[in-house]
């Protein structure tokens, strides 16, 4: 049972940042794609689209974070000193548009530079998201079980090619949110950025792809030594799929199709790292058994967990349900 409690908590934590990059993803390339609103009312109609749903997404980065902090305090106490910066910046991205948000919807004269804040705000904090995975999967320095590294140690080019690569995953979740729930012009300029942000992301996945692998004997072991080749080469072909779906149905005119496909390109970018470092926390010092928690205190903790989980997830659904639909020109939730 102590073996199988940390993989638990791994998988509760994998599923709460999943969900987080999906659901706070496509608000936050609503925010990226701001600036390039030709008019105010547009804008308007953007920001209403996600009204409802932006505040309650982040619900997942509080339970990941938290689920870090108390199932692998170990991870957690050099993860943290080592991402500081970037943390605390991303942070503070969220923070502003959140204040962003609500006061652009009440401004008179002071509206274009709370559209300003929120579009800084949105980029920033999706900018540092990559930085993070980037700083993480590129290893941090550990000694005795501590950070041992420099504040900056993270900022090295693979973080920063991360970093924009979330930045224009995000923006590809929000060109296809924005074809999904809205009509007239925003629609159509969506649909022409998510066919230009669809190349963009296939170019950082591609980098990405074939930068861990030669950086590091591990990542290339883990996925080009046999058997292990014949059981993942279905990933990089799913994805190769997904991305020629995405594309068709852009083409056709299709509004939810592209959308769920950009959830699956996510997604499959998503295992493919988690594929590759699995089962370490802090790649390669770290795994989720020498970082995890006594059991008590784990089994204590996953107890609450779980039966909220449910909860959370029907709120959640029920949320989307109910503000279903198109919004359409002039329409709004405030």
């Amino acid at each position: 049972m102590e073996v199988y409690i940390p993989v638990i908590w791994a998988l509760l934590i994998g599923t709460a940042v999943a969900l987080y990059v999906i659901l706070d993803g496509f608000d936050l390339g609503i925010g990226i794609l701001f600036p390039f609103a030709k008019e105010e009312k547009e804008q308007d109609q953007m920001i209403n689209s996600i009204a409802p749903f932006w505040d309650g997404n982040e619900t997942w980065l509080v339970l990941g974070g938290g689920g870090l902090l108390v199932a692998f305090p170990r991870a957690y106490a050099v993860i943290m000193p080592a991402l500081y910066l970037p943390v605390i910046l991303m942070l503070l991205g969220l923070i502003f548009r959140g204040v962003a948000f609500e006061f652009r919807t009440v401004a008179v004269t002071s509206k274009k530079y709370w559209t300003f804040a929120f579009a800084a705000g949105s980029t920033v904090a999706a900018f540092c998201q990559g930085l993070i995975l980037g700083g993480l999967i590129q290893g941090i320095k550990i000694e005795n079980g501590e950070f041992a590294g420099g504040t900056f140690d993270f900022l090295r080019p693979f973080a920063i090619i991360c970093g924009l690569g979330v930045v224009t995953g995000y923006a590809l979740l929000g060109a296809c949110w924005l074809i999904m729930k809205t009509e007239g012009p925003v629609a159509e300029r969506a649909r022409k950025h998510a066919k230009l942000l669809l190349f963009g992301v296939l170019a950082f996945m591609a980098v990405v792809s074939l930068w861990t692998p030669i950086e590091s004997p591990r990542i290339r072991e883990r996925w080009f030594s046999l058997p292990n080749i014949l059981f993942l080469w279905p990933i990089p072909a799913i994805t190769a799929l997904a991305a020629y779906l995405a594309w068709r149905w852009l083409e056709a005119g299709r509004e939810i199709p592209p959308f769920l496909a950009a959830i699956v390109l996510f997604m499959l970018g998503y295992a493919g790292l988690a594929i590759s470092v699995f089962p370490y926390l802090v790649p390669y010092a770290m795994t989720i058994w020498d970082a995890s928690a006594v059991p008590s205190s784990q089994l204590f903790l996953l107890l609450g967990t779980l039966p909220l989980l449910p909860i959370i997830l029907m709120y959640t659904g029920f949320v989307y349900y109910i503000f279903r639909g198109k919004l359409r020109e002039g329409e709004g939730y405030h």
